[in-house]
């Protein structure tokens, strides 16, 4: 299944203005932390938008995650402000957490012979 011309484009919308936002936000936050908006998965009605997010260091993903899962409704909110022009509805967002890194860098680990069972 082919991701549309409309959906790629409403994804790359959300995407960039979320990595915005986040900047922001880490920027003016006493804590040293980055999230990273890692993808963004349009359903191909619009209706739904999966944002992808990398939060390092990892020990403050648990409290960013919790916090952006209560702010949910602030932040289609912002984007319905952002997006009002070029769709009629606004997504409902769902925001998962990207462990991709943290898979690249364990199996790095891994073949290096650093990791809990190394390979023969």
């Amino acid at each position: 299944m082919n991701e549309t011309n409309r959906q790629r484009k409403v994804a790359q919308i959300i995407q960039e203005d979320f990595a915005e936002l986040f900047r922001k936000q880490s920027a003016e936050s006493p804590q040293q932390f980055m999230i990273t908006v890692s993808d963004v998965k349009v359903t191909a009605d619009l209706s739904i938008a999966k944002i992808y997010l990398s939060i390092f260091p990892s020990e403050y993903r648990t409290a960013i995650m919790k916090e952006i899962e209560t702010n949910k409704s602030q932040y289609r909110n912002f984007i319905g402000k952002k997006m009002a022009k070029q769709v009629r509805i606004i997504p409902e967002l769902y925001f998962f957490l990207d462990t991709t890194l943290d898979d690249v860098e364990k199996i790095e680990k891994e073949l290096r012979g650093e990791g809990d069972n190394p390979i023969l």
